[in-house]
């Protein structure tokens, strides 16, 4: 092996990180034969982690570097979520892999962090009857925006609470029931001339519902 005679020119010592068996044996019988002195840095380590949750490891070579790949993946998604959540920036629905469309208090926000880690970029439009809809939302693929809708008495609770935590009164209008049927019914129409599939959030914890988006998306957008 070119590496033990390397080592063996310059009177070294090899260090070693290898987690294929075969190649371990391999340099280890080539170093002994050659007297170079050999550490197996990760071995010990690995040995004693199998014996402590009694499971073997997986010896694949690149594990490390995958695992770095799917970190910075899932940090580049949350970046995305965050610049272009509550409609911020409407050029982000052209380059997002999912869109969340819905009105005010639908877990649109929650909804995109949670699947940012699922390593997709997320972009979150609020509809507001008074407020018209960026553009780009009719140019992208329908199959990639999720409508998001709630029952009327469970988001007039939501928005009564919300109101309370800021410390406003809860006869804002942002909670009136006729409002809130008004916003509704204006994002019913929104989502039908987009023509996105439409989940109900209504009762469900954001995994539930974001699992339920999962589903749509590997169905390609099948309506639930």
């Amino acid at each position: 092996m070119e590496t033990v005679q390397a080592a063996k020119e310059v009177n070294g010592m090899i260090a070693f990180t290898l987690v294929v068996p075969e190649l371990q044996q391999l340099l280890l019988e080539e170093a002994g034969k050659a007297g170079i002195p050999v550490v197996d840095i990760m071995g010990p380590m690995i040995d004693g982690l199998s014996r402590l949750f009694q499971r073997e490891p997986k010896r694949e070579p690149g594990l490390v570097h995958r695992l770095d790949e799917d970190y910075f993946r899932r940090v580049e998604a949350i970046e995305f979520a965050v610049k272009y959540d509550d409609g911020r920036d409407p050029r982000g629905l052209l380059r997002a892999d999912v869109i969340l469309i819905g009105v005010s208090r639908t877990s649109k926000t929650p909804l995109s962090m949670y699947l940012a880690h699922k390593r997709l970029k997320v972009a979150n439009v609020p509809l507001v009857p008074e407020v018209e809809p960026p553009e780009e939302l009719f140019m992208i693929d329908n199959k990639k925006c999720i409508g998001l809708t709630i029952q009327p008495e469970q988001l007039n609770n939501i928005r009564r609470e919300r109101l309370k935590a800021l410390g406003l009164t809860s006869r804002a209008n942002y909670a009136n029931m006729e409002r809130i049927l008004q916003e509704l019914e204006y994002a019913e129409k929104i989502m039908k001339r987009v023509g996105c599939p439409i989940v109900d959030v209504s009762n469900k914890a954001v995994e539930e519902t974001a699992n339920l988006i999962l589903d749509i998306l590997r169905k390609g957008g099948t309506a639930v």
